[in-house]
Protein backbone atom coordinates (compact mmCIF):
# COMPACT_ATOMS: atom_id res chain seq x y z
CA UNK A 1 0.00 0.00 0.00
CA UNK A 2 1.35 3.39 -1.01
CA UNK A 3 1.98 5.75 1.87
CA UNK A 4 -0.24 8.81 1.61
CA UNK A 5 -0.08 12.01 3.59
CA UNK A 6 -2.86 13.44 5.75
CA UNK A 7 -2.93 17.07 6.88
CA UNK A 8 -5.48 17.98 9.58
CA UNK A 9 -6.13 21.54 10.71
CA UNK A 10 -7.70 21.23 14.16
CA UNK A 11 -9.73 24.19 15.35
CA UNK A 12 -11.52 24.78 18.64
CA UNK A 13 -11.82 22.80 21.83
CA UNK A 14 -10.05 19.85 23.46
CA UNK A 15 -12.77 17.54 22.16
CA UNK A 16 -11.73 18.45 18.63
CA UNK A 17 -8.12 17.60 19.48
CA UNK A 18 -9.30 14.19 20.67
CA UNK A 19 -11.45 13.75 17.53
CA UNK A 20 -8.44 14.57 15.35
CA UNK A 21 -6.60 11.67 16.94
CA UNK A 22 -9.56 9.43 16.16
CA UNK A 23 -9.53 10.61 12.54
CA UNK A 24 -5.80 9.92 12.19
CA UNK A 25 -6.12 6.44 13.62
CA UNK A 26 -9.18 5.59 11.54
CA UNK A 27 -7.41 6.54 8.31
CA UNK A 28 -4.02 4.98 9.10
CA UNK A 29 -5.08 1.50 7.81
CA UNK A 30 -5.80 3.15 4.44
CA UNK A 31 -2.17 4.26 4.29
CA UNK A 32 -2.63 7.86 5.45
CA UNK A 33 0.10 9.14 7.72
CA UNK A 34 0.05 12.61 9.34
CA UNK A 35 2.07 15.42 7.81
CA UNK A 36 2.58 19.04 8.76
CA UNK A 37 3.38 20.06 5.18
CA UNK A 38 0.26 21.18 3.39
CA UNK A 39 1.79 20.92 -0.08
CA UNK A 40 2.64 17.23 0.42
CA UNK A 41 -0.85 16.20 1.52
CA UNK A 42 -2.97 13.67 -0.36
CA UNK A 43 -5.88 14.50 1.94
CA UNK A 44 -6.59 17.72 3.86
CA UNK A 45 -9.22 17.79 6.60
CA UNK A 46 -10.38 20.84 8.52
CA UNK A 47 -11.76 19.74 11.90
CA UNK A 48 -13.98 22.66 12.83
CA UNK A 49 -15.64 24.34 15.80
CA UNK A 50 -18.83 26.42 15.59
CA UNK A 51 -19.13 27.48 19.22
CA UNK A 52 -18.31 31.06 18.19
CA UNK A 53 -18.72 32.94 14.93
CA UNK A 54 -15.01 33.79 14.72
CA UNK A 55 -14.04 30.11 14.77
CA UNK A 56 -16.46 29.37 11.94
CA UNK A 57 -15.08 32.25 9.87
CA UNK A 58 -11.52 30.97 10.38
CA UNK A 59 -12.56 27.53 9.17
CA UNK A 60 -14.04 28.81 5.91
CA UNK A 61 -11.12 31.16 5.40
CA UNK A 62 -8.68 28.24 5.62
CA UNK A 63 -10.83 26.11 3.33
CA UNK A 64 -10.91 28.88 0.76
CA UNK A 65 -7.12 28.86 0.55
CA UNK A 66 -7.19 25.20 -0.50
CA UNK A 67 -8.84 25.82 -3.88
CA UNK A 68 -5.51 26.44 -5.73
CA UNK A 69 -4.07 23.21 -4.27
CA UNK A 70 -7.06 21.27 -5.57
CA UNK A 71 -6.63 22.85 -9.00
CA UNK A 72 -2.99 21.75 -9.14
CA UNK A 73 -3.76 18.28 -7.80
CA UNK A 74 -7.26 17.02 -8.74
CA UNK A 75 -6.63 13.78 -6.80
CA UNK A 76 -6.30 15.73 -3.55
CA UNK A 77 -9.20 14.94 -1.18
CA UNK A 78 -10.45 17.99 0.72
CA UNK A 79 -12.73 17.39 3.68
CA UNK A 80 -14.39 19.33 6.47
CA UNK A 81 -15.49 17.74 9.72
CA UNK A 82 -16.64 18.77 13.17
CA UNK A 83 -19.36 21.14 14.29
CA UNK A 84 -19.41 23.48 11.28
CA UNK A 85 -19.75 20.47 8.98
CA UNK A 86 -22.59 19.14 11.11
CA UNK A 87 -24.27 22.54 11.12
CA UNK A 88 -23.94 23.41 7.41
CA UNK A 89 -24.06 20.00 5.72
CA UNK A 90 -24.70 20.08 1.97
CA UNK A 91 -24.60 23.87 1.89
CA UNK A 92 -20.79 23.57 2.10
CA UNK A 93 -20.66 21.66 -1.21
CA UNK A 94 -22.57 24.47 -2.92
CA UNK A 95 -20.43 27.15 -1.30
CA UNK A 96 -17.11 25.41 -2.01
CA UNK A 97 -17.22 23.14 -5.09
CA UNK A 98 -13.68 21.85 -4.52
CA UNK A 99 -14.65 20.14 -1.23
CA UNK A 100 -15.06 16.36 -1.54
CA UNK A 101 -16.16 15.38 1.94
CA UNK A 102 -18.40 16.83 4.64
CA UNK A 103 -18.68 14.70 7.76
CA UNK A 104 -20.40 15.47 11.03
CA UNK A 105 -19.50 14.93 14.66
CA UNK A 106 -20.87 11.36 14.75
CA UNK A 107 -19.40 10.18 11.44
CA UNK A 108 -15.74 9.67 12.39
CA UNK A 109 -16.17 5.91 12.78
CA UNK A 110 -17.57 5.74 9.24
CA UNK A 111 -14.68 7.67 7.66
CA UNK A 112 -12.68 4.73 6.23
CA UNK A 113 -15.67 3.55 4.18
CA UNK A 114 -16.50 7.10 3.08
CA UNK A 115 -12.93 7.78 1.93
CA UNK A 116 -12.76 4.48 0.03
CA UNK A 117 -15.99 5.42 -1.74
CA UNK A 118 -14.58 8.82 -2.74
CA UNK A 119 -11.37 7.25 -4.07
CA UNK A 120 -13.16 4.56 -6.06
CA UNK A 121 -16.05 6.62 -7.45
CA UNK A 122 -14.56 10.13 -7.38
CA UNK A 123 -17.78 11.35 -5.84
CA UNK A 124 -18.59 13.92 -3.19
CA UNK A 125 -20.03 12.72 0.12
CA UNK A 126 -21.96 14.34 2.96
CA UNK A 127 -22.51 12.36 6.17
CA UNK A 128 -24.06 14.32 9.04
CA UNK A 129 -26.20 11.55 10.54
CA UNK A 130 -26.45 11.76 14.33
CA UNK A 131 -26.70 8.64 16.51
CA UNK A 132 -28.80 8.48 19.66
CA UNK A 133 -26.27 6.39 21.61
CA UNK A 134 -22.56 5.61 21.67
CA UNK A 135 -21.44 2.18 20.48
CA UNK A 136 -18.13 0.50 21.37
CA UNK A 137 -17.02 0.95 17.74
CA UNK A 138 -17.35 4.73 17.93
CA UNK A 139 -14.01 5.16 19.74
CA UNK A 140 -10.62 3.53 19.26
CA UNK A 141 -8.21 2.87 22.14
CA UNK A 142 -5.66 5.15 20.52
CA UNK A 143 -8.09 8.04 20.45
CA UNK A 144 -5.63 10.87 20.96
CA UNK A 145 -2.08 11.29 19.61
CA UNK A 146 -0.76 11.89 23.11
CA UNK A 147 2.52 13.36 24.21
CA UNK A 148 4.76 11.31 26.48
CA UNK A 149 2.96 12.93 29.40
CA UNK A 150 -0.74 13.56 28.94
CA UNK A 151 -3.79 12.59 26.92
CA UNK A 152 -7.44 13.52 26.49
CA UNK A 153 -10.12 10.85 26.84
CA UNK A 154 -13.70 11.53 25.77
CA UNK A 155 -16.16 9.98 28.22
CA UNK A 156 -19.40 11.31 26.71
CA UNK A 157 -20.69 13.43 23.87
CA UNK A 158 -23.55 15.82 23.26
CA UNK A 159 -25.51 17.93 25.72
CA UNK A 160 -29.03 18.08 27.15
CA UNK A 161 -28.83 21.50 28.78
CA UNK A 162 -29.83 23.74 25.86
CA UNK A 163 -28.31 26.99 27.09
CA UNK A 164 -29.87 29.63 24.88
CA UNK A 165 -26.53 30.87 23.47
CA UNK A 166 -25.11 27.43 22.68
CA UNK A 167 -25.12 25.38 19.49
CA UNK A 168 -23.66 22.17 20.98
CA UNK A 169 -26.91 20.15 21.33
CA UNK A 170 -27.64 20.86 17.67
CA UNK A 171 -24.22 19.88 16.29
CA UNK A 172 -23.14 17.15 18.73
CA UNK A 173 -26.54 15.73 19.54
CA UNK A 174 -28.21 14.74 22.80
CA UNK A 175 -26.11 13.64 25.73
CA UNK A 176 -24.84 10.04 25.74
CA UNK A 177 -22.08 8.36 27.74
CA UNK A 178 -19.47 5.72 26.97
CA UNK A 179 -19.38 2.54 29.03
CA UNK A 180 -17.02 2.91 32.02
CA UNK A 181 -15.13 -0.28 31.20
CA UNK A 182 -14.29 1.11 27.74
CA UNK A 183 -12.99 4.34 29.24
CA UNK A 184 -10.87 2.51 31.81
CA UNK A 185 -9.49 0.20 29.10
CA UNK A 186 -8.49 3.21 26.98
CA UNK A 187 -6.72 4.86 29.91
CA UNK A 188 -4.92 1.61 30.81
CA UNK A 189 -3.73 1.42 27.21
CA UNK A 190 -2.48 5.01 27.32
CA UNK A 191 -0.67 4.43 30.62
CA UNK A 192 1.05 1.38 29.10
CA UNK A 193 2.43 3.77 26.43
CA UNK A 194 3.83 6.19 29.00
CA UNK A 195 0.96 8.61 29.66
CA UNK A 196 1.02 9.98 33.22
CA UNK A 197 -1.99 12.31 33.13
CA UNK A 198 -5.44 12.08 31.56
CA UNK A 199 -8.12 14.72 31.11
CA UNK A 200 -11.64 13.31 31.00
CA UNK A 201 -13.72 15.22 28.45
CA UNK A 202 -17.45 15.86 28.23
CA UNK A 203 -19.76 18.78 27.62
CA UNK A 204 -21.03 18.23 31.17
CA UNK A 205 -19.05 15.51 32.91
CA UNK A 206 -21.14 15.96 36.07
CA UNK A 207 -24.03 14.15 34.40
CA UNK A 208 -21.89 11.30 33.02
CA UNK A 209 -23.71 7.97 32.92
CA UNK A 210 -26.93 9.10 34.59
CA UNK A 211 -29.16 8.48 31.57
CA UNK A 212 -27.69 5.02 31.03
CA UNK A 213 -27.64 4.02 34.71
CA UNK A 214 -23.85 3.63 34.69
CA UNK A 215 -23.19 4.78 38.24
CA UNK A 216 -22.32 8.41 37.64
CA UNK A 217 -19.14 10.42 37.34
CA UNK A 218 -17.90 9.92 40.90
CA UNK A 219 -17.80 6.15 40.43
CA UNK A 220 -15.85 6.58 37.18
CA UNK A 221 -13.37 8.96 38.86
CA UNK A 222 -12.73 6.45 41.61
CA UNK A 223 -12.14 3.67 39.08
CA UNK A 224 -9.65 5.81 37.15
CA UNK A 225 -7.98 6.92 40.39
CA UNK A 226 -7.20 3.27 41.21
CA UNK A 227 -5.21 2.65 38.01
CA UNK A 228 -1.53 1.89 38.57
CA UNK A 229 0.98 4.04 36.72
CA UNK A 230 -1.37 7.00 36.33
CA UNK A 231 -0.20 10.08 38.22
CA UNK A 232 -2.86 12.73 37.62
CA UNK A 233 -6.51 13.11 36.61
CA UNK A 234 -8.23 16.22 35.29
CA UNK A 235 -11.71 16.75 33.89
CA UNK A 236 -13.68 19.35 31.94
CA UNK A 237 -16.32 20.74 31.67
CA UNK A 238 -18.37 20.86 34.86
CA UNK A 239 -21.84 22.46 34.81
CA UNK A 240 -22.47 24.25 38.12
CA UNK A 241 -26.09 23.11 38.41
CA UNK A 242 -24.99 19.45 38.49
CA UNK A 243 -21.95 19.80 40.76
CA UNK A 244 -22.83 17.40 43.58
CA UNK A 245 -21.45 17.24 47.14
CA UNK A 246 -20.08 13.78 46.30
CA UNK A 247 -18.11 15.12 43.35
CA UNK A 248 -16.83 18.08 45.36
CA UNK A 249 -15.62 15.66 48.05
CA UNK A 250 -13.46 13.91 45.44
CA UNK A 251 -11.06 16.88 45.55
CA UNK A 252 -10.39 15.92 49.15
CA UNK A 253 -10.56 12.13 48.81
CA UNK A 254 -8.85 11.16 45.53
CA UNK A 255 -5.07 11.51 45.59
CA UNK A 256 -4.65 11.62 41.79
CA UNK A 257 -7.35 14.20 41.11
CA UNK A 258 -5.67 17.51 40.36
CA UNK A 259 -6.50 20.51 42.54
CA UNK A 260 -8.25 22.42 39.76
CA UNK A 261 -11.83 22.74 38.58
CA UNK A 262 -13.13 24.65 35.58
CA UNK A 263 -16.59 25.86 36.64
CA UNK A 264 -18.13 28.10 33.94
CA UNK A 265 -20.38 30.80 35.39
CA UNK A 266 -20.97 32.81 32.17
CA UNK A 267 -22.52 35.78 34.02
CA UNK A 268 -22.81 37.19 37.51
CA UNK A 269 -26.35 38.49 36.94
CA UNK A 270 -29.37 36.37 37.83
CA UNK A 271 -31.39 38.08 35.11
CA UNK A 272 -28.83 37.15 32.44
CA UNK A 273 -28.38 33.63 33.83
CA UNK A 274 -32.13 33.10 33.52
CA UNK A 275 -32.16 34.28 29.90
CA UNK A 276 -29.20 31.98 29.25
CA UNK A 277 -31.18 29.03 30.72
CA UNK A 278 -28.28 28.17 33.02
CA UNK A 279 -30.64 26.95 35.79
CA UNK A 280 -28.67 28.21 38.77
CA UNK A 281 -28.46 31.54 40.52
CA UNK A 282 -25.51 33.68 41.48
CA UNK A 283 -26.07 32.72 45.12
CA UNK A 284 -26.14 28.99 44.34
CA UNK A 285 -22.94 29.28 42.32
CA UNK A 286 -21.12 31.16 45.07
CA UNK A 287 -22.26 28.61 47.65
CA UNK A 288 -20.64 25.83 45.61
CA UNK A 289 -17.42 27.82 45.30
CA UNK A 290 -17.41 28.23 49.08
CA UNK A 291 -18.01 24.50 49.60
CA UNK A 292 -15.20 23.58 47.21
CA UNK A 293 -12.70 25.81 48.99
CA UNK A 294 -13.78 24.52 52.38
CA UNK A 295 -12.98 20.98 51.21
CA UNK A 296 -9.66 21.89 49.58
CA UNK A 297 -8.05 25.23 50.37
CA UNK A 298 -5.48 24.72 47.57
CA UNK A 299 -8.12 24.26 44.87
CA UNK A 300 -7.72 26.47 41.80
CA UNK A 301 -10.98 27.61 40.20
CA UNK A 302 -11.22 28.88 36.62
CA UNK A 303 -14.30 29.90 34.67
CA UNK A 304 -15.89 31.14 31.44
CA UNK A 305 -17.55 34.54 31.01
CA UNK A 306 -19.74 35.69 28.12
CA UNK A 307 -20.03 39.47 27.76
CA UNK A 308 -22.65 41.32 25.75
CA UNK A 309 -25.43 38.73 25.95
CA UNK A 310 -28.67 40.17 24.50
CA UNK A 311 -30.28 42.51 27.01
CA UNK A 312 -27.22 42.68 29.30
CA UNK A 313 -27.50 46.05 31.05
CA UNK A 314 -24.77 48.09 32.71
CA UNK A 315 -26.07 46.78 36.04
CA UNK A 316 -25.95 43.17 34.81
CA UNK A 317 -22.38 43.63 33.66
CA UNK A 318 -21.34 45.19 36.96
CA UNK A 319 -22.76 42.09 38.68
CA UNK A 320 -20.38 40.00 36.58
CA UNK A 321 -17.40 42.16 37.54
CA UNK A 322 -18.37 41.99 41.22
CA UNK A 323 -18.61 38.19 41.04
CA UNK A 324 -15.10 38.01 39.55
CA UNK A 325 -13.82 40.17 42.42
CA UNK A 326 -15.66 38.06 44.99
CA UNK A 327 -14.48 34.66 43.70
CA UNK A 328 -10.94 35.77 42.77
CA UNK A 329 -10.56 33.17 40.04
CA UNK A 330 -7.18 31.69 39.17
CA UNK A 331 -7.95 32.31 35.52
CA UNK A 332 -10.76 33.16 33.11
CA UNK A 333 -11.74 32.52 29.51
CA UNK A 334 -13.82 35.49 28.41
CA UNK A 335 -15.77 35.76 25.14
CA UNK A 336 -17.94 38.23 23.30
CA UNK A 337 -21.45 36.92 22.63
CA UNK A 338 -22.17 36.10 19.00
CA UNK A 339 -25.32 34.67 17.43
CA UNK A 340 -25.05 30.99 16.55
CA UNK A 341 -27.38 29.17 14.13
CA UNK A 342 -30.23 27.28 15.82
CA UNK A 343 -29.47 28.68 19.28
CA UNK A 344 -32.59 30.38 20.76
CA UNK A 345 -30.72 33.60 21.63
CA UNK A 346 -30.50 34.38 17.90
CA UNK A 347 -34.13 35.51 18.15
CA UNK A 348 -33.64 37.60 21.30
CA UNK A 349 -34.08 41.35 21.00
CA UNK A 350 -31.90 44.01 22.63
CA UNK A 351 -28.68 42.97 20.90
CA UNK A 352 -25.69 45.02 22.05
CA UNK A 353 -23.42 47.12 19.90
CA UNK A 354 -20.03 45.56 19.09
CA UNK A 355 -18.20 48.52 20.60
CA UNK A 356 -19.92 48.00 23.96
CA UNK A 357 -19.18 44.27 23.87
CA UNK A 358 -15.49 44.85 23.15
CA UNK A 359 -15.22 47.41 25.97
CA UNK A 360 -16.83 44.98 28.40
CA UNK A 361 -14.53 42.16 27.34
CA UNK A 362 -11.51 44.33 28.06
CA UNK A 363 -12.90 45.26 31.48
CA UNK A 364 -13.33 41.57 32.36
CA UNK A 365 -9.79 40.73 31.25
CA UNK A 366 -8.30 43.71 33.12
CA UNK A 367 -10.23 42.83 36.29
CA UNK A 368 -9.11 39.19 36.17
CA UNK A 369 -5.43 39.97 35.47
CA UNK A 370 -5.10 41.35 39.01
CA UNK A 371 -6.22 38.08 40.59
CA UNK A 372 -4.22 35.83 38.27
CA UNK A 373 -1.03 37.69 39.14
CA UNK A 374 -1.99 37.70 42.83
CA UNK A 375 -2.33 33.89 42.76
CA UNK A 376 1.01 33.59 40.96
CA UNK A 377 2.80 35.94 43.39
CA UNK A 378 1.52 33.90 46.34
CA UNK A 379 3.55 30.92 45.08
CA UNK A 380 6.92 32.71 44.95
CA UNK A 381 9.19 31.00 47.45
CA UNK A 382 7.05 27.85 47.49
CA UNK A 383 8.07 24.41 46.27
CA UNK A 384 5.62 22.92 43.78
CA UNK A 385 5.43 19.45 42.27
CA UNK A 386 5.45 19.79 38.48
CA UNK A 387 4.54 17.17 35.92
CA UNK A 388 7.05 17.92 33.16
CA UNK A 389 5.57 18.32 29.67
CA UNK A 390 8.91 18.66 27.92
CA UNK A 391 11.47 21.20 26.81
CA UNK A 392 10.42 24.82 27.04
CA UNK A 393 9.38 26.18 23.64
CA UNK A 394 10.01 29.76 22.61
CA UNK A 395 6.73 31.69 22.45
CA UNK A 396 5.13 34.78 23.91
CA UNK A 397 6.13 33.65 27.40
CA UNK A 398 9.74 33.50 26.28
CA UNK A 399 9.63 37.15 25.21
CA UNK A 400 8.10 38.09 28.55
CA UNK A 401 10.77 36.14 30.42
CA UNK A 402 13.55 37.75 28.39
CA UNK A 403 12.18 41.21 29.15
CA UNK A 404 11.63 40.78 32.87
CA UNK A 405 14.20 38.32 34.20
CA UNK A 406 17.64 36.90 33.60
CA UNK A 407 16.39 33.34 34.22
CA UNK A 408 16.83 30.93 31.33
CA UNK A 409 14.32 28.10 31.78
CA UNK A 410 14.91 24.85 29.91
CA UNK A 411 11.80 22.83 30.79
CA UNK A 412 8.04 23.31 31.14
CA UNK A 413 5.32 21.65 33.14
CA UNK A 414 2.18 22.25 35.15
CA UNK A 415 1.25 22.30 38.79
CA UNK A 416 -1.66 20.28 40.08
CA UNK A 417 -3.56 23.58 40.02
CA UNK A 418 -2.86 23.83 36.26
CA UNK A 419 -0.40 26.70 36.40
CA UNK A 420 2.32 26.72 33.76
CA UNK A 421 5.87 26.59 35.16
CA UNK A 422 9.07 27.09 33.19
CA UNK A 423 12.19 26.01 35.04
CA UNK A 424 15.88 25.30 34.89
CA UNK A 425 17.01 21.85 35.95
CA UNK A 426 19.29 21.21 38.89
CA UNK A 427 22.23 19.26 37.46
CA UNK A 428 23.28 18.21 40.96
CA UNK A 429 20.11 16.12 41.23
CA UNK A 430 20.02 14.64 37.72
CA UNK A 431 22.55 12.97 35.45
CA UNK A 432 23.43 15.10 32.44
CA UNK A 433 21.59 12.93 29.93
CA UNK A 434 18.49 12.09 31.94
CA UNK A 435 15.32 13.34 30.31
CA UNK A 436 12.65 14.88 32.55
CA UNK A 437 9.60 14.60 30.32
CA UNK A 438 6.84 12.71 32.10
CA UNK A 439 8.48 12.95 35.50
CA UNK A 440 7.17 14.76 38.56
CA UNK A 441 9.84 17.08 39.94
CA UNK A 442 10.05 19.65 42.74
CA UNK A 443 10.41 23.25 41.63
CA UNK A 444 11.20 26.27 43.78
CA UNK A 445 9.10 29.13 42.36
CA UNK A 446 11.31 32.20 42.01
CA UNK A 447 9.37 34.54 39.73
CA UNK A 448 5.70 35.24 38.96
CA UNK A 449 4.60 36.58 35.57
CA UNK A 450 1.03 37.21 34.35
CA UNK A 451 0.86 33.99 32.30
CA UNK A 452 3.38 31.66 33.90
CA UNK A 453 5.71 30.94 36.81
CA UNK A 454 9.51 30.62 36.70
CA UNK A 455 11.66 28.51 38.98
CA UNK A 456 14.43 25.99 39.39
CA UNK A 457 14.53 22.32 40.18
CA UNK A 458 15.47 21.51 43.77
CA UNK A 459 16.56 18.37 45.55
CA UNK A 460 14.49 16.59 48.18
CA UNK A 461 16.76 18.06 50.84
CA UNK A 462 16.21 21.61 49.59
CA UNK A 463 12.46 21.01 49.49
CA UNK A 464 12.54 19.78 53.08
CA UNK A 465 14.58 22.82 54.16
CA UNK A 466 12.03 25.11 52.51
CA UNK A 467 9.23 23.27 54.30
CA UNK A 468 10.92 23.90 57.62
CA UNK A 469 10.97 27.64 57.05
CA UNK A 470 7.21 28.07 57.29
CA UNK A 471 4.10 27.38 55.29
CA UNK A 472 5.42 28.52 51.92
CA UNK A 473 6.05 25.00 50.65
CA UNK A 474 3.21 23.35 48.83
CA UNK A 475 3.31 19.98 47.15
CA UNK A 476 0.18 19.25 45.13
Amino acid sequence: MRTKHLFINTMGCQMNVYDTGQIQNRLAPLGYLPTEELEKADMIIVNTCSIRDKAEQKAFSFLGRLAPLKQRNPDLIVGIGGCVAQQEGRRILKRMPFVDLVFGTHAIGRLPGIVQRIIEKRCRVVDVEISETISPDDYLLDGYPQTDTSAFVTIMRGCDNYCTYCVVPYVRGRESSRAPEEIVAEIEHLVSKGVREVTLLGQNVNSYGLKEGRGGFVRLLKAVNSLEGLARIRFTTSHPKDLSPELMACFQQLDKLCHHIHLPVQSGSDAVLKRMNRRYTRKAYLEKVEQLRALNSDLAITSDIIVGFPGETDEDFEETLSLIRQVEYDGLFAFIYSDRPNAPAVKFSDKLDDTIKKERLQQVLTTQEVFTLKKHNALVGAVQEILVDGLHRSNGDQEEIRDKTALNPEWSGRTSTNKIVHFARNDSTQSDNQMLTGKIVRIMIEKALPHCLLGRQVSSEEASDASGKGDRTHVA
